[in-house]
């Protein structure tokens, strides 16, 4: 089935080319991006050590918190991650640096030439294009965020990964992975690989027990976040403690109490890896510098910023019921600082469990502004509306995030925390607004 899985960005002409080339079709297996490499000469078996990331929620928070800690000991690093917000290059790092225009043309025309024309996805060309360039940029460690899934996934194409890791588990993608979590569980842990360490974060009880399962089965040393190491904050700090050492780091640059175990969850990636120049004082700093645009991020600056007024905005990417937990953890954060509501404006795709979701938010009791945005899945916002109400919350519709904005703003009372959530695809059109605000 097609689907806009990845959002096209019109302006983005590497975009338009592969979309037209190779259009987004979701068939999960690692046949056709396994021919692909071959043809490449397998550069997944040229790079350097990769730490390999599958999970529900937390993946991209995590692999920025790897990246900083990496970057702040002086490691080169490659990163591969999706979706991007605004722009293709963002989901390829090569060295710490965006992938430029013309390393990009350059890639791309050779992948192509080695396919063939063969059928392959947007999403296993974009891979290809990201290994081939990686393994002919010099680095000292490689990062991957799994697409969607795991087993099946285009990135799980390493035989041996320095480190895997799974963050929490939870229901998502039902269509394609569910229904059972323990199901969607299996699905994450395909990633796992004999012998290697695979690092998981705190899970319920279903998905734990697949996980441990496929660990065991392949001899994998698994250290879990709860039992093998634990992850508090205290007195505003990041404590870790493991089996030989504690940790008192600074507080994760990325706010939410979630952040808090996606930050631990790195350190202790961090440490399986084994590298000596990464000492605390880059687990320090990393874990305070990590920087992931749309999960919880203040926009101070941008149109939508001046139209809020006397209120501060916030972005985020949640988009399902375990997210929107950690989202009223934030927004709860917000207002008890100093008593100020909290509106939120919604746009959401259609195969999202959006009740399930609004009931989530429903303690903190936010008013609720449903739009629509440029995916042509975007659920209808009076169906948003509709699920919120369900929920027990006030709710209405507006015409766009700008006006879901200005209404917010010129609300009575107290100016509002005012947070846009919903979808990543999104958050994507509300930073593609002015490159003030693109991702970098």
């Amino acid at each position: 089935m097609s689907h806009d899985y990845d959002a096209i960005r019109s302006s983005d002409g590497v975009i338009r080319r592969l979309r037209a080339l190779h259009p987004s079709l979701i068939d999960l297996s690692t046949g056709r991006i396994e021919r692909l490499l071959t043809a490449l000469g397998r550069p997944q078996d040229r790079l350097p050590p990769v730490i390999h990331v599958a999970g529900t929620n937390g993946k991209g928070s995590t692999v920025a918190f790897l990246r900083a800690i990496a970057e702040a000991a002086g490691l080169r690093t490659h990163v591969l991650t999706s979706p991007h917000l605004v722009r293709f290059a963002e989901r390829i790092r090569l060295a710490g640096e965006l992938i430029s225009d013309e390393a990009l043309e350059g890639r791309i025309e050779e992948v192509e030439a080695a396919n063939r024309g063969e059928p392959i996805s947007f999403f296993e060309i974009t891979t290809a294009l990201a290994f081939h360039a990686f393994a002919q940029a010099p680095a000292d460690l490689c990062i991957v965020e799994v697409g969607l899934g795991g087993r099946f996934d285009a990135t799980n194409v390493f035989t041996a990964p320095a480190v895997t890791m799974i963050t929490p588990v939870d229901y998502d993608h039902l269509e394609w992975l569910g229904p059972e979590l323990s199901k969607i569980a299996w699905e994450k842990a395909g990633i796992i690989r004999p012998g290697r360490p695979v690092i998981v974060a705190r899970q319920q009880e279903e998905a734990l027990e697949v996980i441990e399962r496929e660990a065991l089965a392949l001899s994998a040393p698994m250290t879990l976040m709860g039992r093998d190491f634990d992850v508090w904050e205290q007195r505003g700090r990041l404590a870790i403690q493991t089996a030989d050492a504690f940790y008192d780091l600074p507080a994760p640059s990325l706010r939410g109490a979630h952040q808090f175990a996606n930050a631990g969850l790195a350190v202790a990636a961090i440490r399986a890896l084994g590298d000596v120049r990464i000492d605390e004082v880059a687990l320090a700093r990393g874990v305070a510098s990590a920087v992931w645009p749309a999960r919880f991020q203040r926009l101070d600056r941008g149109p939508l910023a001046r139209t809020a007024g006397a209120s501060d905005l916030w972005l985020d990417g949640a988009h399902n019921p375990h997210a929107a937990v950690a989202l009223a953890d934030a927004c709860r954060s917000l207002s008890g600082r100093d008593g100020r509501p909290v509106t939120l404006v919604v746009g959401m795709l259609g195969r999202k469990d959006a009740r399930g979701f609004f009931e989530r938010l429903a303690p903190l009791a936010p008013r609720i502004l449903t739009t629509s945005f440029s995916s042509p899945n975007a659920t209808p916002p009076g169906d948003l509306a509709e699920a919120a109400r369900a929920a027990g919350l006030a709710a209405d519709v507006v015409d766009g995030v700008e006006a879901g904005v200005a209404s917010a703003a010129g609300q009575s009372g107290l100016a509002p925390h005012i947070v846009m959530a919903g979808s990543l695809h999104f958050a994507g059109d509300v930073l593609g607004m002015s490159p003030e605000t693109w991702p970098v």
